[in-house]
């Protein structure tokens, strides 16, 4: 069970506003403050700064209580007084609060004061300000708060899955292990097993999508948009890159991409000695090696990343050594366990969470040093003087924890021997360009199911499997059709955060930039990186790519270079 306490975390940045004891759960001791702030005169410059620090610091704590139930749900999502607590938040609070939060952004935009503010560091502040307030319509927060609710049911079905096998109950995290065993007819029976279980829930998870795709449609309507894609491009503050970008990357990575990994697995095929690759030979070591298994504990893939850390920089190694101490690592899969992995902000200690379902596979390692940049980036840019300066936007935050990945991955000899963090590495080079397919295919489906309202579940599986024919591998299905029709299933992105996965192609192209950088020199590369770190979410999208002295763009000639210099590297 997880020992995360937030009550016993350091108060290093003491309230101003909110009274100490407040229970930021409880509506009755939330809405006085919000009133106070609507009242209040904003005639100064000096009066304006105030209430800003006022309302971003009761942002910070209303958004951590919601971030602390989220954590304790996801942690053991088969506990109802846990999912009683999320389900409080999510219906009762911020429902609530949504109205204030916009009057309170009216205020500010109407501000006779807010001309004398230094434009520069409130530019952002001010376009995302009028954005959100465009963006408003009140008749969608019940509309909202469905989707999360629903969003929760997901994780709930998906927590719940687990088979027996191997003398056990496992859950479909640690089955992937099996994969990647030598014994072909094993992995196939563990593959079979987890499909047959996905497939068991299959209708539940299509008709709860068409519950998603219904309200979402609603949302964008209530807010003047034709659908939801070109609604969701708005609320995610796409205000750099258009859908036209996302299709041109569509067809560059088709372009670049979908070939290395058709290669790759060609040569898979022939080394295996296969006619033909099956969904379970995609992951064994093509040379017949056992797998590679970094650890059996959490508490050694903690001490391992602490040394990758540590030599990556001293720094990263003292704040991810800090987490530990503090409780802030929620590593091991478990039943009950939310399917996934993430990293949280505490808004208001300004600390990172970090959550996994390790197995003690390789995979494993990459993500907890991905999570390790995401907070990386949290502590870097806690000192930003507003809230929302402390976030940046997800395709830099993604470069944040995407570089993490390749720099602590120079580093493997902390879990392996020089031989096999050789092959770690090369493996993790090849992925990349199955990643880029993936990521093509995710975004592609998306804007398809949203320009597409109204669709049936068998027309959605239709346009699934052209996308498959298009970005996929050369691996066989026959026999497995339906398996293969619901993949997407998996994918929570599609159920809990719609739209939200182009992001890591832009960010893998702009890791590679800094990854590259790093190798040419270490010190410069990395100060770069630290230095766009700390900037949070208080520059513009391609002023925080510039200040990594990367350029902002995932078109077809990026992709292509990015793709040339994976091939060769692995050459």
């Amino acid at each position: 069970m997880m020992t995360f306490n937030p009550d016993e975390l350091p108060r290093n940045y003491p309230r101003s506003f909110v009274p100490p004891q407040a229970d930021l759960g409880d509506w009755e001791q939330i809405e006085p403050l919000l009133i106070q702030l609507e009242r209040r005169p904003l005639d100064s410059v000096e009066s304006l700064e105030g209430w800003l620090q006022n309302l971003s610091e009761l942002g910070s704590t209303i958004g951590e209580e919601g971030a602390v139930r989220q954590i304790r749900m996801t942690c053991q999502t088969d506990d109802p007084e846990l999912e009683k607590a999320y389900l409080h938040f999510i219906q009762e609070i911020e429902p609530r609060l949504k109205p204030y939060l916009h009057r309170l952004q009216q205020l500010y935009l109407a501000s006779p004061a807010r001309q004398g503010l230094d434009l520069e560091r409130y530019r952002v502040w001010d376009r995302r300000t009028e954005n959100a307030v465009a963006l408003y319509h009140e008749e969608n927060i019940p509309l909202q708060t469905e989707e999360q609710v629903l969003g929760q049911r997901y994780q709930k079905l998906t927590g719940a899955m687990t088979v027996e096998f191997d003398g056990r109950r496992q859950t479909l995290q640690q089955m992937t292990r099996y994969l990647e065993e030598t014994d072909r007819p094993k992995r196939r029976q563990a593959w079979e097993l987890v499909s047959e279980r996905r497939l068991a829930d299959r209708q539940a998870l299509d008709e709860l999508y068409d519950q998603l795709l219904a309200l979402r449609q609603r949302i964008a309507h209530n807010a003047g948009f034709a659908n939801y894609r070109d609604y969701a491009f708005r609320a995610l503050e796409r205000f750099d890159y258009t859908p036209e970008d996302c299709l041109r990357f569509h067809q560059a990575v088709e372009q670049s991409a979908v070939p290395l990994l058709r290669r790759f697995q060609a040569e898979r095929a022939d080394q295996l000695e296969l006619e033909s690759l099956r969904p379970w030979d995609l992951q064994v070591d093509p040379q017949g090696r056992p797998p590679l298994r970094p650890f059996d504990q959490a508490e050694e893939l903690i001490a391992g990343c602490q040394a990758i850390l540590r030599q990556v920089s001293p720094d990263f190694g003292k704040e991810f050594q800090q987490m530990a101490d503090l409780g802030l690592l929620e590593l091991e899969s478990r039943v009950g366990k939310a399917p996934g992995g993430y990293q949280a902000t505490l808004s208001e200690h300004r600390l990172p969470f970090i959550f996994m379902n390790a197995a003690g596979l390789d995979g494993d390692v990459r993500t907890l040093l991905h999570e390790a940049g995401h907070a990386f980036h949290t502590f870097a840019a806690r000192e930003q003087f507003l809230g929302d300066y402390r976030h940046a936007p997800t395709e830099f935050s993604e470069v944040a924890s995407i570089s993490m990945e390749l720099l602590g991955g120079e580093q493997l000899e902390a879990f392996y021997s020089p031989e096999a963090a050789a092959r770690s590495r090369r493996e993790h080079l090849e992925r990349i360009a199955n990643l880029l397919a993936w990521i093509a295919t995710i975004d592609a489906f998306q804007h398809w199911l949203y320009t597409h309202p109204g669709h049936s579940p068998q027309e959605r599986q239709a346009a699934w499997l052209e996308l498959h024919r298009r970005f996929g591998g050369q691996e066989s299905w026959q026999g497995y059709e339906e398996a293969l029709g619901a993949v997407w299933q998996r994918q929570l992105h599609l159920y809990l955060v719609p739209f939200y996965y182009i992001e890591y192609g832009i960010a893998q192209l702009g890791a590679l930039g800094i990854w590259n950088h790093w190798q040419q020199d270490h010190q410069a590369g990395l100060a770069a990186y630290r230095r766009a770190l700390a900037l949070g979410g208080s520059r513009s999208l391609p002023q925080l790519f510039e200040a990594a002295e990367l350029p902002f763009d995932f078109g077809a000639a990026t992709v292509a270079t990015a793709i040339k210099g994976i091939e060769a590297r692995l050459a």
